[in-house]
């Protein structure tokens, strides 16, 4: 059963998520306009008529005679809170950088949601919680950069391995949110399963070292890579040896005049046909560069293709390929 709030408690749950700036904003012209109404001469109605006139203007006199002090006090409540909540992540991630040991066995499932996302913000992500729906509830957060959408979802599971079923319900997610890719996030591992269903399907495992790994990459300066891609299979160059000619000290043979040439037919080759014409290329959900077409090495997709970023690794944007195709 939902528990019932106030007014008040809804207008400072309000003004918490705003900006700190627009919260302090609504203070100030909300104390201005409710001071003038509550200092404003009271109208005079002379007609009986004007009764319902009258009573809507006491009232909204009373209210703004005790709202000029009290709403604005909610507001500006509001924005200490509001900078208070937005120091936080920050605060739990510089913690997280400098506390020994493991930091992800020390706090909450809510902190490491929000840690979580101080992570991605440090990777260049804009990030949003979709709301606390409990340790195991829902999308956890909505991630966006360079106009994609990107769902993440949190598992703190620090003695259970993450298994196919939790991937899974993440993918379907990416198309009900519209989304080009996905992150599942945990304390803990995953399962074979569960990395196997997720290779070529644009949804990054990050499992707990990862995780440490990106905390302890948020240091150091310089691009970040966003998505994990198998590299591609480079087959080794072959190298015509150098043919190398040295002058003779033989003398030159007598030339012989070669006999006449005889006329031949000239020989007709059928026409090879032409290769079929690939799909154009996509652009790099990431860095926006033009993609090219990869082989996955292992995972579930092992063999077939996908467009890979044409600036690996320094970006690890993939996207999946639709039409099946044969790559020479």
């Amino acid at each position: 059963m939902a528990k019932k709030t106030s007014l008040f408690e809804d207008l400072f749950h309000i003004a918490s998520k705003l900006p700190w700036w627009i919260s302090a904003l609504i203070a100030v012209s909300s104390g201005v306009y409710l001071h003038s109404v509550a200092t404003a001469p009271m109208p005079v109605y002379s007609d009986p008529q004007h009764l319902q006139s009258v009573l809507f203007s006491t009232v909204w006199r009373t209210f703004a005679t005790f709202g000029q002090y009290l709403v604005p006090l909610i507001f500006a409540g509001g924005a200490i809170a509001s900078i208070i909540q937005r120091r936080r992540p920050r605060k739990l991630f510089d913690s997280a950088t400098t506390t020994k040991g493991n930091p992800l066995l020390s706090i909450t499932w809510h902190e490491f949601e929000i840690l979580v996302g101080e992570a991605l913000r440090r990777r260049g992500y804009s990030v949003r919680e979709t709301g606390q729906n409990g340790p195991d509830g829902g999308i956890d957060l909505i991630a966006r950069k360079d106009g994609e959408t990107y769902v993440v979802q949190c598992k703190q599971w620090r003695s259970v391995q993450v298994g196919v079923p939790v991937v899974r319900e993440l993918y379907g997610a990416m198309a009900a949110e519209g989304a080009v890719g996905g992150f599942v996030v945990t304390s803990g591992t995953f399962t074979k399963p569960a990395r196997d269903f997720a290779a070529g399907r644009n949804v990054q495992l990050v499992d707990g070292s990862v995780l440490k790994q990106w905390i302890a990459e948020a240091k150091k300066p310089g691009p970040r890579p966003t998505v994990e891609v198998v590299p591609e299979r480079v087959e080794p160059a072959i190298v015509k040896p150098e043919v190398v000619v040295t002058p003779s000290t033989a003398p030159a043979p007598i030339p012989v005049q070669a006999p006449a040439p005889t006329a031949t037919p000239p020989v007709t080759r059928e026409a090879e046909p032409e290769p079929a014409a690939l799909p154009p290329a996509p652009l790099c959900p990431h860095c926006r560069k033009t993609m090219v077409i990869r082989v996955a090495r292992t995972g579930a997709n092992a063999g077939g293709n996908f467009w890979g970023c044409v600036a690996y690794p320094k970006c690890r944007g993939i996207r999946p390929i639709f039409a099946p195709m044969t790559v020479k």
